[in-house]
């Protein structure tokens, strides 16, 4: 029997992980949403300001509240860095481990599976991104070049025991280091291969998603540009039916050229935001990184080398800017940070604001900043 409403909320707008739809309103029983509907004539109700939306997914993240992956690659660093993320909206990430030593992705490898045993997992940990080690040294950006290898047996076990404990991977790999049959091995096994950091041209691109790969890394960023006679990494993903994730920070992307990708894409729905976050969202302004200081300076985290070293940039900043300086359409906007991740994740449960804990679910004010959750507004404003 499904439970009786308490109290039917009625925001601005309800974003129901497709539509904005002024006017409706959400059932509420205890601390869950039940169903968007009509209330009936004599039940309770409750005006909120603000849309209403289910919390972000971030596909991408390296860090957060001070703890970094590669540096710290526990259990405890995952909580730590859902929880950090979990304070600006974000209700759901993907920890991403970078190229490094054989060592820390096993590491990451088993911090995530214990994670994922514990008697009450943590709702906000998504799975496990592997990026690299298997890229292209000259579009390494930040990844240290002693560490990139040729895709191993290795790799594929680890993948495998994730997979077989029903942890979702999505590993980041080169066509420079990566065969399709390597490929095809992957995605076998389930997990989502996305192309990135890569200097290959078009065609050996689409070898890698003829074989089954079906996502993309950091559209732009780490990978051959697009020009006239050579549409590379980048004119690839542009013109492909699959995924990719894109920074909108205003520094890793222009935000003319993010634009133009939105509007170029032949298949709608296939953008996701990300924030490629480090440590230092939520935490200090300065951490290491293959033993080398990383400093956030003007809002930009750059290396010794002058590179760019992660984002300092959450996904309510990202979904904000898309809208208000990019001028996606809002709907488009929350697609990218909700629905789109949801699709790839195959969890439309984290698409929709029904039947959801209401700390999952989130107000935006009316200039598209995040007010906070529902369950922090009806704590701060009881009827």
């Amino acid at each position: 029997m499904s439970a009786k409403p308490d109290l039917w909320l009625i925001p601005d707008a309800i974003f129901d992980g497709q539509s904005l739809r002024p006017g409706a309103a959400l059932a509420i029983a205890g601390n869950r949403s039940l169903h968007i509907g009509t209330p009936p004539a004599d039940a309770p109700t409750r005006r909120v300001s603000g849309i209403l939306t289910p919390g972000f997914l971030d596909l991408q993240v390296n860090g957060g509240g001070d703890a970094l992956l590669n540096n710290d690659p526990s259990p405890q660093a995952l909580h730590t860095m859902a929880a950090a993320h979990r304070r600006f909206g974000t209700v759901g990430i993907l920890p991403t481990v970078i190229t490094d030593a054989p060592e820390v992705l096993a590491r990451a490898v088993e911090a995530t599976l214990a994670a994922h045993a514990e008697p009450n997992p943590d709702r906000s940990l998504l799975g496990l991104h592997i990026e690299g080690p298997h890229l292209s040294i000259p579009r390494r950006g930040t990844h240290a070049a002693d560490y990139i290898r040729p895709f191993d047996a290795t790799t594929l076990s680890h993948v495998r025991r994730l997979r077989a404990a029903d942890i979702f991977v999505k590993i980041t790999v080169a066509p420079e280091s990566t065969t399709p049959q390597d490929v095809a091995r992957l995605a076998a096994l389930g997990a989502i291969v996305s192309i990135g950091h890569s200097d290959a041209t078009a065609e050996d691109v689409r070898a890698l998603l003829d074989a089954g790969a079906s996502c993309f890394t950091h559209l732009f960023n780490a990978m051959s540009p697009m020009l006239n006679r050579a549409p590379g990494v980048t004119g690839a993903c542009i013109n492909s039916t699959a995924y990719a994730g894109i920074i909108c920070d205003g520094i890793h992307v222009a935000d003319e050229m993010v634009g133009l990708a939105i509007r170029a894409r032949p298949v709608p729905g296939r953008m996701f935001l990300v924030s490629d976050a480090m440590c230092t969202v939520g935490g200090s302004d300065h951490f290491r990184l293959y033993g080398r200081d990383i400093w956030l300076k003007d809002g930009r985290l750059v290396n010794a080398e002058g590179s760019l070293a992660g984002a300092h940039v959450t996904m309510a900043e990202g979904l904000r800017r898309l809208i208000t300086v990019v001028g996606t359409a809002p709907e488009t906007a929350l697609d990218m940070a909700v629905s789109a991740p949801a699709r790839l994740l195959n969890r439309r449960d984290l698409a929709t604001p029904e039947n959801r804990d209401l700390a999952d679910l989130l107000l935006l004010d009316a200039d598209w900043r995040l007010s906070g959750t529902l369950a922090e507004a009806l704590a701060s404003q009881p009827a």
